[in-house]
């Protein structure tokens, strides 16, 4: 079973709708869900992805510098990507994670438009859970 907040789904699905014609690729990290309000009914360990790092970033700057400034892909344990006119399916053009979301027109995040796969490209089973991570402020 993957778990995933449901306001990362929409999220991700608005990133998509933006881009559309084009396709996003952007990684996604978890969080427990003991650390998430409203997860109650999981397990405290359970990973449930609830973050996402905004799609090319510090590209311009590492082409002049080169330095990347983008997120690492170790930092990240998913992967999402957009596929504006494809099937809701891993296709050879997608970088692979262990855990691969996919959505399709009309990014609407529902069972027909958004999807969890595995590295293979095998669906896995997929909880969209209405939680969210703790409120954070910075402090300087």
């Amino acid at each position: 079973m993957v778990y995933i907040t449901r306001a990362l789904v929409e999220v991700l699905c608005d990133l998509a709708s933006d881009a559309d014609p084009d396709r996003v690729t952007t990684g996604v990290s978890i969080t427990p869900a003991g650390e998430l309000e409203g997860a109650e009914a999981l397990p405290p360990e359970t990973p449930v992805f609830t973050d996402f790092y905004l799609p090319n970033a510090g590209h311009s700057v590492n082409a002049v510098f080169g330095v990347d400034l983008s997120t690492p892909a170790r930092s990240a344990e998913g992967l999402f990507v957009s596929h504006p006119v494809r099937e809701l399916e891993v296709t050879k053009r997608d970088d692979l994670a262990q855990v691969i979301f996919v959505a399709v027109p009309p990014w609407e995040g529902d069972e027909d438009s958004f999807a969890a796969f595995d590295r293979t490209g095998d669906r896995r089973q997929l909880e969209i859970v209405d939680a969210a991570p703790p409120e954070q402020s910075l402090s300087g």
